[in-house]
């Protein structure tokens, strides 16, 4: 079953970010596989995680995971890391029917231009224009290891520039806890460093002025 996420903790996972919350997380298997990135500059999103995997160069499992997601969630698919235009257009409009909020995938896509001007958040190994057969569906909604971190559906899901994290629906509130705790130490870092101290100071590493 797919964990519920209300709008006001998916908003902050957003500001929060992927790096702060890696970091206050703990957590070191959480994040994804760097290569994973953003077709467009800028996406950003959070939602509960809804794992498939596809056969390499067959992308059948995301048209059965269409009808079966939850609205808000995020497909994240594994492929095996076969780069293949797996999504395009037509299934973008399909998912914001569905009420999909985004993807990820560690295949390929394309119609980048236009997953560009509708804005929909998508993240992914690489993009191709070959397209994929529909023959066979080895996994849909069931745990998956995505290029080395485990994903279950209803996992925190939370995606930016700096890459993809999946956090354990167990550990989402703590770790958007812990994330906002250490926003708050860092925005009160800024102060102190626009008042005119130094990382030095701030961060009691004073000792090495002497070292160099």
């Amino acid at each position: 079953m797919t964990t519920f996420y209300g709008a006001e903790q998916l908003a902050q996972a957003c500001k929060l970010g992927t790096s702060t919350l890696f970091e206050a997380s703990g957590l070191a298997t959480s994040a994804v596989d760097a290569a994973i990135r953003p077709v467009w500059a800028g996406a950003s999103v959070a939602g509960p995680a809804y794992p498939l995997e596809c056969s390499p160069g067959d992308n059948l499992s995301i048209h059965i995971a269409m009808e079966r997601a939850p609205r808000g969630s995020i497909l994240v698919i594994s492929t095996g890391g076969f780069v293949a235009g797996y999504w395009g257009e037509v299934l973008t409009v399909a998912a914001e029917a569905a009420g999909i909020a985004g993807l990820v995938i560690d295949g390929g896509v394309r119609d980048i231009a236009a997953l560009t001007a509708r804005r929909f958040a998508v993240f992914s190994r690489g993009i191709s224009m070959r397209g994929t057969i529909k023959a066979s569906a080895p996994s849909v909604g069931q745990p998956i290891s995505f290029t080395g971190t485990p994903v279950a559906a209803g996992d925190l899901v939370v995606a930016d520039d700096d890459g993809v994290l999946v956090i354990p629906a167990a550990q989402a509130e703590r770790s958007l806890a812990q994330g906002q705790l250490r926003a708050d130490k860092e925005a009160r870092m800024m102060q102190a460093l626009q008042s005119g101290q130094s990382t030095l100071e701030l961060m009691g590493l004073t000792s090495w002025r002497t070292q160099q």
